[in-house]
């Protein structure tokens, strides 16, 4: 299956979608959706990583206090997205007994 249009010829989404398509037998169209977010999670992390390279993990803001650069809220972002979409998509080889945590009231 080809990858979608919006990930990077050479990036981190593209590598990750054929790996995924040599190992799993994904197909229907809904799961196509998620892996394809999936992979532009990846992408996007890529990029945010080398725009802190460029620009520093630091600037000064209007009072000269330092603050972290804000691609590191895309990488946080994306990294609980891509957590997320990788659970949903059920692509371990053993099933979770639970998708997600149990409720604690």
């Amino acid at each position: 299956m080809k990858p979608p249009s919006h990930l990077k010829a050479k990036g981190p989404g593209r590598r990750f979608w054929a790996e995924v398509h040599t190992q799993f037998d994904v197909v229907d169209p809904h799961h196509l959706e998620l892996l394809g977010q999936a992979c532009g999670c990846l992408d996007a992390i890529k990029r945010a990583q080398e725009e802190i390279k460029t620009a520093g993990h630091y600037f000064k803001d209007r009072f000269g206090q330092p603050k972290a650069h804000p691609a590191y809220a895309v990488i946080k972002d994306c990294r609980v997205l891509f957590a997320r979409l990788l659970r949903e998509l059920r692509l371990d080889i053993e099933s979770p007994r639970e998708s997600r945590p149990p409720r604690l009231y």
